[in-house]
């Protein structure tokens, strides 16, 4: 197994330090902060050495690699970008608060999502339509390093998807932005230029996310080993299931125990690192 150690800190210092705790000395720097011990044997004592220095560490099969990918899907808020939208435009309905309360609930999985997201949407009721315009422009921000994952993904000729239990207003804007491929979400009824505390269709849930991610990988030729996907929370844990590949980012508990890889420090792109 190959080890990946990475995360804002880790120096060339560090790196061989962890070389002669861990016994290991062929070390390769993969990244400004990142470095890859190849050959190395697992040992009970990396874990504490990274958590006590604030690094994620990955052991990682010595065969994996980039270009043998052909679907990468990316869940959004908290994920590609670092805010839930739906909380954002919570504050513009007075109930920002309340709205939070709920999402961090559905997140860890305490609540069923589809039915957390029809009450939450249902206290969006009354919202002017201008206010996703100004959650967009003032208060959504990628997360670090998505740029550069979304970079490196496109130039080993990987497809791109977005899925979120969120909204298309989103998603749709994220896309042409980012030049990604294909998108999935929920779509919010406006009425008059207000929100009306509906959503139009059906919702976009968890079983929707890995559905579509497994329609995909179909439709483009892709086996389920070809197919990464990227999540924070409960709702992510079927598109995780579904793909070969699954890492948490910034992820709640019951994500990090599900997924293959958990990226706590380091940046969306050390998605990257994980790969040869």
């Amino acid at each position: 197994m190959n080890l990946v150690v990475q995360g804002p800190g880790m120096t060339a210092a560090k790196a061989e330090e962890l070389a002669r705790l861990s016994g290991e000395s062929e070390i390769r720097r993969i990244g400004e902060t990142a470095f890859r011990f190849r050959g190395a044997g697992e040992r009970g004592t990396v874990g504490a050495w990274c958590a006590a220095r604030g690094l994620d560490f990955a052991w990682v099969p010595p065969d994996l690699k980039l270009t043998d990918l052909k679907l990468v899907a990316i869940d959004m808020d908290s994920t590609l970008i670092t805010i839930e939208c739906i909380d954002e435009l919570g504050g513009a309905a007075g109930r920002r608060v309340e709205i939070a309360a709920i999402t961090e609930a559905a997140m860890r999985g305490e609540i069923d999502f589809t039915e957390s997201l029809r009450r939450r949407v249902r206290l969006l009721g009354g919202v002017e339509e201008a206010a996703l315009e100004h959650v967009y422009e003032e208060k959504l921000r990628l997360s670090p390093g998505a740029e550069r994952l979304v970079a490196g993904c496109k130039a080993a000729g990987i497809r791109l998807l977005l899925v979120s239990g969120g909204f298309s207003f989103f998603t749709e804007r994220l896309r042409a932005r980012l030049g990604l491929d294909y998108t999935l979400s929920n779509t919010l009824e406006i009425r008059a230029g207000r929100l009306t505390g509906a959503l139009v269709g059906e919702v976009v849930n968890a079983r929707a996310k890995a559905e579509r991610l497994r329609a995909l990988a179909r439709e483009i030729g892709a086996r389920r080993e070809h197919t990464l996907a990227i999540g924070d929370g409960a709702n992510d844990l079927p598109l995780m299931a579904e793909a070969g590949i699954s890492v948490a980012f910034r992820g709640k508990p019951v994500a990090r125990d599900f997924a293959d890889f958990a990226l706590d420090h380091a940046g969306l792109d050390g998605v990257l690192n994980l790969f040869l």
